[in-house]
């Protein structure tokens, strides 16, 4: 990976005018509160879908119609446009309501829409995005239009969509293809919606865990000529973007959103160390204290669960590969484990790996009777609840290679849990009652997809941070000049970094301490930043 640095060539950053800090008025214009606003015009491996959320908040989207699928309707919008494709484009009005509530919560981004739109940086930019699509995805959406961007969009995730919210974007103008519950060839017809449209190309990519850029680079290579970047914001879709930069099959520059500070430190764990919490209590009513729990993974979202659980009174276990990050875990308190010595008598298991098969057939044969298995990762491949068995057709030495490989390749699709001597017993929305032959059971959340947008809702206030982040990430790539981004994943620009956080600050009515001209001598520091060399660990 090449670094982005702020002192060499072609790679300089130059901040336009409306990204300067302004510490002085930024308190006054964050205090705003507008009384009426109107209507104005962010995993899985490649053979899955992202199939991930349910909000309850959604109570929208429980109607008669349910049954009919947005595919075989015929909706247009109050000005007559029929491209788009959600559950129904009546629930506009309460999807508006979502969203303005929202933008109260998302003060950078209301704050970038109001400097920039003069300037409309994003002006002729056709991005296509495949991100979760909730309110603050709208808030997103509705900035970069601001913006001057056209926009397409579809779900990355099969459950994560709010209708109404999607409902509201549609009749705003905005090209969306996303329902709750989609199916998996739902899923792929809705990217392909955003793909495939005559008289109109992307020349930016905005995803989440890689299927829109996948999708692209399978059934529309070609449209790459014209692409000018890819802004990517999870851990699933940036491993997918470094493993073709290291093939060198990545053929435009990429940014990697998901390790930029703003985004590991206060999306992954201030907004894990809220969400866990309220996906569990939502789906479960269960008491944390005293609830013995392994956490899979101590990364920040691993290190934002393992907090938040702790502080309610819960024994909390971990465990890790990384020595580091296993190292950290001992030093906050938490044992370190192997997942086989705890599974017999733990309560709850959350993975947060970003790994698959974390936890196999053969822990889940061994738990507890009501233990609660979930997951917080952007992929459905932590809990193998994808299994292969079909090892003996595979020793049979008559088959040809093509069918042997094509075996292999089903391995992905046998469910070790949907077999014949399981039972599986619906308890609510997304909580399901898997029931083994003796009788004992276990409590699945989200059907082994992630927790906090599948069973609950996440704080718009975290989602602000990475929003904005986004949103500068594509202003850069699609302004930057010929030469300064080569075919290569990037991390975000730290005084970018710096920006976004100094944009939120005036909401906590924070004072920044500034350098004098001899500090920022002695440090070897400008006095607006960057503060930070690149390689600093926060």
């Amino acid at each position: 990976m090449e670094n982005w640095d702020g002192n060499e060539g072609t790679s300089a950053f130059h901040m336009p005018e409306w990204m300067q800090i302004q510490f002085a008025d930024q308190k006054q214009e964050f205090n705003k509160r507008p009384t009426k606003i109107g209507r104005r015009s962010l995993s899985r491996s490649i053979s899955q879908s992202s199939t991930d959320s349910y909000s309850s908040a959604a109570s929208y989207t429980d109607s008669s119609d349910d049954e009919t699928s947005p595919r075989d309707k015929q909706q247009k919008n109050s000005k007559g446009s029929s491209d788009f494709c959600v559950k129904n484009i009546k629930q506009a009005e309460f999807g508006r309501r979502e969203i303005e509530i929202a933008e109260q919560e998302m003060p950078a981004l209301m704050a970038l829409r109001k400097r920039a739109q003069g300037e409309k940086p994003l002006a002729g930019a056709k991005i296509v995005g495949c991100t979760h699509i909730t309110a603050q995805t709208a808030v997103l959406m509705e900035t970069l239009g601001a913006l001057g961007a056209q926009c397409r969009w579809a779900a990355c995730n099969i459950y994560s969509t709010l209708n109404e919210v999607a409902a509201a974007l549609a009749e705003s103008g905005f090209p969306v293809f996303a329902w709750k519950g989609e199916s998996e060839d739902d899923f792929w017809w809705c990217i392909d919606r955003c793909v495939n449209v005559e008289g109109w190309q992307p020349n930016m990519i905005l995803d989440d865990g890689g299927d829109l850029t996948h999708w692209i680079y399978k059934k529309y290579p070609n449209m790459f000529k014209k692409i000018k970047g890819i802004v990517e914001e999870s851990v699933t879709g940036v491993h997918r973007l470094y493993q073709l930069s290291k093939a060198g099959k990545l053929c435009v520059p990429a940014m990697n959103v998901n390790d930029s500070v703003t985004k590991q430190k206060f999306d992954n764990l201030y907004c894990c160390r809220e969400s866990i919490l309220d996906g569990l209590k939502r789906t479960t009513d269960m008491m944390f204290g005293g609830k013995q729990v392994v956490v899979c993974g101590y990364g920040e979202v691993g290190k934002g669960c393992c907090a938040a659980l702790k502080a309610m009174g819960s024994i909390v276990y971990v465990t890790e590969i990384d020595p580091i990050c296993a190292l950290q875990a001992c030093m906050d308190g938490f044992r370190l484990v192997k997942l086989n010595e705890v599974i017999r008598q733990v309560d709850i298991v959350i993975t947060c790996t970003g790994n698959k098969n974390v936890v196999t057939r053969e822990h889940l044969d061994r738990m507890k009777n009501s233990c609660i298995v979930c997951n917080m990762g952007h992929s459905n491949t932590e809990i193998d609840v994808l299994y292969f068995s079909l090892g003996k057709w595979l020793k049979q030495s008559m088959l040809s290679s093509a069918l042997r490989a094509a075996l292999i390749e089903l391995q992905h699709y046998q469910a070790s849990l949907r077999t014949p001597e399981l039972t599986w017993e619906r308890v609510r929305s997304q909580v399901d009652h898997v029931i083994w032959p003796d009788g004992k059971r276990i409590v699945l959340l989200a059907e082994g997809r992630l927790l906090n947008l599948s069973c609950s809702t996440v704080p718009t206030f975290v989602l602000s941070i990475t929003a904005t982040t986004q949103a500068l990430a594509l202003i850069e790539l699609y302004n930057a000049p010929e030469g300064r981004y080569k075919q290569d994943v990037y991390l975000l620009p730290k005084k970018m970094d710096e920006y976004v956080a100094s944009l939120h600050l005036p909401t906590f009515d924070a004072h920044l301490t500034e350098l004098t001209d001899e500090q920022a001598k002695y440090l070897g520091l400008n006095k607006n930043g960057p503060f930070k060399p690149n390689y600093y660990r926060y």
